[in-house]
């Protein structure tokens, strides 16, 4: 799955709720698809958004080594003590931030089979990654509950990464376009000597 950059609109949407019926072997195998997307991008959380679905979940395998997906998740309590840790995403990959958030936090949600459950206090990588895959549901980056400045000049650095890609992208199909009409040309002068 490609994953979604800093910079493109999905990540900035609001996701809306799963529908009980879209609960299905289908969300199921988009799920086992965001598990395999992520382990392969080294990521121990992957939200909706950033593989392009503009819906309410997430999957996550924190320290613990537990395969976890959250469906419509709500945080129904955290704790008033903050702990600073250095966040990555993977969708602003190579820039990293130290943030400050709740260290325990009360989670409800459906899981894969649209079974209900709970984790309360949930602590350390587990609480911090429900956290910041739970903020993409609501188009929040964890770069906005950092550093103003920061945010800015990564929104920038990704902004003109984004330009380069493209004028790239445009040069190739240009070549593209060069030889294919050198190859019809030689295919026209061949044809013409017959």
């Amino acid at each position: 799955m490609k994953i979604y950059k800093l910079g493109e609109d999905v990540l900035r949407e609001k996701c809306t709720d799963v529908a009980p019926e879209e609960i299905n072997d289908s969300l199921r195998s988009t799920i086992n698809e965001m598990f395999e997307t992520m382990l392969n991008a080294d990521g121990v959380g992957l939200a909706a958004p950033q593989v392009g679905i503009s819906k309410r979940f997430f999957v996550v395998i924190a320290d613990d080594e537990v395969r976890r997906v959250f469906i419509n998740p709500v945080i129904t309590k955290t704790s008033e003590d903050l702990v600073d840790y250095e966040e990555g995403c993977l969708s602003i990959p190579g820039v990293y931030e130290k943030i400050k958030r709740p260290s325990k936090v009360s989670i409800s949600a459906l899981d894969e089979n649209g079974k209900r459950f709970t984790i309360e206090n949930a602590e350390g990588l587990l609480a911090r990654v429900v956290q910041h895959e739970n903020d993409h549901l609501d188009g929040i980056l964890y770069i906005d509950r950092g550093d103003k400045a920061f945010a800015e000049e990564t929104t920038e650095q990704f902004k003109k990464r984004a330009e380069r890609a493209l004028q790239k992208e445009a040069e190739r199909e240009a070549k593209k376009a060069r030889l294919a009409a050198k190859l019809a040309a030689k295919k026209a002068r061949k044809e013409n000597k017959c």
